[in-house]
């Protein structure tokens, strides 16, 4: 099978992929949490995660299930207020993180790891409705219901690339110990910053509509 027969639509969605990825949204904030806060180990896993829950998104579009969760009011809603919540509970812990660092939530402790960052970045993706928009448009407006499936699936590993390698360099910068060490000064009002500008978004979550 010729993928140069579907060149137009792989142009498309690597475009799209790339802005998609580079967008600010709460990825981008989570990852930069990670980065700073837990290390550039915590920030590549956290990148990880949110490339292997793009492949949930790819694989529930393929099913044609985007625009069913697009048009149940039910289904939106739980994805929409999980996430919501999520963001929220995490804003929170970030915001009234005790200077010592010393709690026992896996969220909050200083060596976060593997498994822990790697489960925030995917929950934090999975759980984005407008992500499920995105995809929405995608496969709706660009990709033709008739593109085989093993192409559809190339488009798929694309987006999922395309996140990977930008969240891992947004985490490489932020790990940058230059820049861990001007953190390290303004310690506090940055956590306080960053867990306001998450429960920030999970109020926007919480008020995303599927129209």
């Amino acid at each position: 099978m010729e993928i140069l027969n579907y060149l137009p639509e792989l142009l498309s969605v690597s475009v799209i992929a790339i802005f998609m990825a580079i967008s600010p949204g709460v990825d981008f904030v989570m990852v930069t949490r990670n980065s700073i806060f837990h290390g550039r180990k915590s920030g590549l896993y956290s990148s990880l995660g949110i490339g292997l829950a793009i492949w949930i998104h790819v694989a529930y579009s393929i099913a044609g299930l985007a625009i069913i969760i697009s048009k149940s009011i039910l289904l939106f809603s739980i994805i929409k207020y999980l996430g919501a919540a999520y963001l929220i509970y995490i804003g929170y812990k970030t915001f009234t993180a005790k200077d010592n660092q010393e709690v026992e939530d896996d969220i909050q402790s200083s060596d976060l790891s593997a498994w822990s960052a790697l489960k925030i970045g995917f929950i934090t993706n999975v759980l984005n409705p407008k992500t499920t928009l995105f995809f929405l448009s995608i496969f709706t407006q660009i990709v033709n219901p008739t593109t085989p499936i093993e192409i559809q699936l190339i488009y798929g590993l694309i987006i999922s690339l395309a996140h990977i390698v930008w969240f891992s360099m947004v985490s490489l910068f932020f790990s940058y110990q230059a820049f861990v060490k001007k953190f390290n000064m303004y310690k506090k009002r940055i956590e306080r910053v960053v867990g306001s500008v998450l429960i920030g978004f999970g109020i926007k979550v919480a008020t995303t509509s599927s129209n």
